[in-house]
């Protein structure tokens, strides 16, 4: 799996552990090894940017996503996966800072962007949560590959609380 995490926000975050959840959660929805990714932290002014020119929203957002291929996982266990470009994951650490200090179960800024991740990471692969059943779904397996990939870690405490909506 080819990854590339750049860093453009000033901010100082865990660039290892995103390139690590990344792969673990691409490898846990069975996407070619030789697929590639790329994950760009920018700082609040940059995606306010992005999110006005791409959602016509204002302000920051914490995550964006921006596929390339349209790669989706296998259906079949026995099905080949196909090889292409993901796409981009943008992250924003001062939109996940505050998300982590607001969340149920707060949480750290790192660990916000390593959810966050995997969610951009599933919005690539096609999934969104604009109505009830897909966001269970989505969600749910969003939750399975923290959880899984805290676990492999061998991190303690909960995993974080969903904080994108």
């Amino acid at each position: 799996m080819s990854i590339d995490v750049n860093n453009e926000s000033g901010t100082e975050v865990d660039e290892q552990a995103i390139l690590d959840i990344a792969r673990y959660a691409l490898a846990r929805m069975r996407i070619h090894p030789l697929s590639e990714l790329s994950v760009i932290v920018v700082d609040a002014d940059a995606m306010e940017q992005l999110h006005i020119q791409w959602m016509d929203l204002p302000g920051p957002t914490d995550v964006m996503s921006f596929p390339m291929d349209e790669l989706r996982p296998p259906t079949k266990d026995a099905e080949e996966p196909p090889q292409g470009l993901l796409g981009d994951i943008v992250l924003c650490p001062e939109v996940a800072e505050q998300q982590g200090k607001d969340a149920p179960t707060e949480h750290s800024m790192d660990e916000e962007l390593q959810l966050l991740t995997v969610h951009g990471v599933l919005h690539l692969l096609g999934y969104d949560h604009e109505v009830p059943e897909e966001k269970t779904e989505m969600f749910g397996l969003q939750a399975a590959i923290v959880d899984g990939w805290r676990a492999e870690k061998g991190l303690t405490g909960p995993s974080p609380a969903p904080t994108v909506s």
